[in-house]
């Protein structure tokens, strides 16, 4: 049976699709800060904080334990509204947005290289590509969260290994606190779109598209605004 790795998985996304995966067949390692109520034979469950000092090592020693992994899902992510008396939580958003990401990566990654298959998945953002002045450090931690999962895919591809960055709109999630949420998925919803990038491997998957053409017209609303206030500054 296949082996998934899913980091991030005890509520949300994650809870969704390590469900979705068990009904599946599948193998599931799941990660998260907290413990997990799913108890399942073909399931095992790991306390880590991916903001830790000692998460790469102490996920090398899972990995090592669980074998070949047939993919891996970085589902951990966190969105909070600036605070710009005192910037509190802005470094905690990068490191579980992005270099947690990166973390994962470099254990898995490699020996996925070796065993030459497997597939790594990261939950980007459709808001990478917006300037957001009310939660900024989201936006761009799930801008350079794309840019390097694209580029680790075309790295990668060549040697049999699938990367691929996921793009969702809103999830109706704890993270989900704009007050305005067209399109929303559900977290099953979500999880099922992470089931078709499994089957199909793209490097890049935007979901839903309707809400990309919604946030493409945003994007051009905030280009001409910017424009129009240095034309007059």
């Amino acid at each position: 049976m296949p082996a998934a790795l899913v980091i991030g998985n005890s509520d949300g996304i994650g809870l969704s699709l390590t469900t979705l995966l068990l009904e599946e067949g599948w193998q599931v390692t799941g990660v998260s800060r907290s413990s997990s109520r799913i108890t399942q034979q073909r399931y095992e469950h790991h306390v880590l904080d991916v903001c830790d000092a000692e998460y790469a090592s102490r996920l090398a020693e899972v990995v090592a334990r669980t074998g070949d992994l047939a993919a891996c899902i970085y589902c951990a992510g966190i969105g909070e509204f600036l605070d710009l008396e005192t910037l509190a939580a802005e470094r905690r958003v990068f490191e579980t947005n992005l270099l947690g990401a990166v973390a994962t990566a470099q254990v898995v990654i490699p020996a996925m290289l070796r065993a030459r298959r497997g597939h790594f998945i990261g939950l980007s953002s459709q808001a990478d590509g917006l300037i957001d002045p009310r939660a900024p450090s989201y936006a761009a931690s799930k801008a350079g969260l794309t840019s390097y999962l694209e580029g680790l895919a075309l790295a990668c591809r060549p040697r049999g290994v699938f990367v691929t960055n996921l793009r969702l709109g809103f999830v109706d999630t704890k993270m989900a606190k704009a007050p305005v949420r067209p399109f929303m998925l559900s977290p099953v919803e979500a999880a099922r779109r992470i089931q078709h990038c499994i089957r199909h491997r793209p490097i890049r998957d935007t979901y839903p598209l309707r809400m990309a053409v919604l946030l493409w017209f945003l994007r051009l609303g905030q280009s001409a605004r910017r424009w129009l206030a240095d034309a007059w500054r």
